[in-house]
């Protein structure tokens, strides 16, 4: 009995790993495949979560195409192919996301490739179904993810205040993370140090420079952080986001609770457990 119940669980196991942490394929463009198409793939890429251990399939015409990919985002603006990380050219090719950060795919066809021909995506680490255990004090735990602005993403918005509305909507603490997503060509991510700055969109003394259209920002300390943009005029019209960050909150002892799946192991354990007979267990008539 003790054996089967152990194949029983081992079985379980498996099969709720396999429903839970099975990756993603993501075919290039859709409908459309791998071809050359002015800003198609940066709408196509906004939209989406890449994470560690997906995969991108590009589908072409082997003849007249290939995916390139470059390590820097320099390579990849100027469709410079001159020193590939990889390159694949059957015209169905599967590219396996196996580590987070940016990833940079062009054509080695330069005219292709300056037609709109290219791909940045940005990996995030993926979310194993059993959480790692507690980290040590001095390194920062894993916060959550914060999509700045949700669907309107960051751009100009239609309302002036929408900025200030979504972060007074939310609680941010240290070792969250905030995800920057925007056109890259239209505007960009500058973070500065005051109120004053804040207010007046004074982009002279930026603590830091972001232009990566999709920009992933930890919040590694509590206090007030200023986000803005350089772009003329865009700042004004309220592209612009002040965070509060809380302190990570003290912990307060209390009695360990079971997940749902450690529960049902333990119910499984006691419930096939064989019992033994005691001299209670049979009543006999006479």
């Amino acid at each position: 009995m003790a054996t089967t119940t152990r194949m029983f669980c081992f079985v379980l196991v498996m099969v709720l790993m396999g429903c839970c942490c099975s990756a993603k394929i993501y075919k290039v463009g859709d409908s459309k495949g791998w071809t050359a198409k002015k800003g198609s793939y940066y709408e196509w890429a906004r939209r989406k979560e890449f994470q560690v251990g997906d995969s991108l399939l590009f589908e072409y015409d082997g003849s007249v195409n290939d995916v390139t990919q470059v390590s820097s985002r320099l390579e990849y603006r100027f469709c410079n192919s001159l020193s590939p990380k990889a390159v694949y050219n059957t015209g169905h090719d599967v590219v396996t996301l196996t580590e987070p950060g940016y990833h940079f795919f062009i054509s080695s066809n330069h005219s292709q490739c300056i037609a709109g021909q290219k791909l940045v995506v940005f990996v995030v680490h993926d979310h194993p179904m059993i959480p790692p255990p507690p980290p040590p004090r001095k390194i920062l735990p894993f916060g959550k993810d914060y999509k700045v602005g949700d669907s309107n993403e960051w751009r100009v918005p239609e309302d002036s205040d929408l900025y200030s509305k979504w972060s007074e909507e939310k609680q941010f603490h240290v070792g969250d993370n905030l995800l920057f997503y925007y056109n890259d060509q239209v505007d960009d991510v500058l973070e500065i140090n005051s109120d004053l700055e804040f207010k007046s969109c004074d982009t002279t003394s930026p603590v830091a420079v972001h232009n990566g259209g999709q920009d992933l920002i930890r919040l590694t300390k509590p206090g007030i952080r200023y986000f803005i943009t350089s772009k003329i005029g865009h700042c004004e019209a309220g592209l612009k986001l002040r965070v509060v960050v809380r302190p990570l909150s003290k912990s307060v002892p209390r009695k360990t609770q079971l997940s749902p799946f450690d529960r049902l192991i333990k119910w499984l354990h006691e419930s096939f457990r064989p019992r033994p007979i005691t001299n209670n267990s049979f009543l006999f008539f006479v």
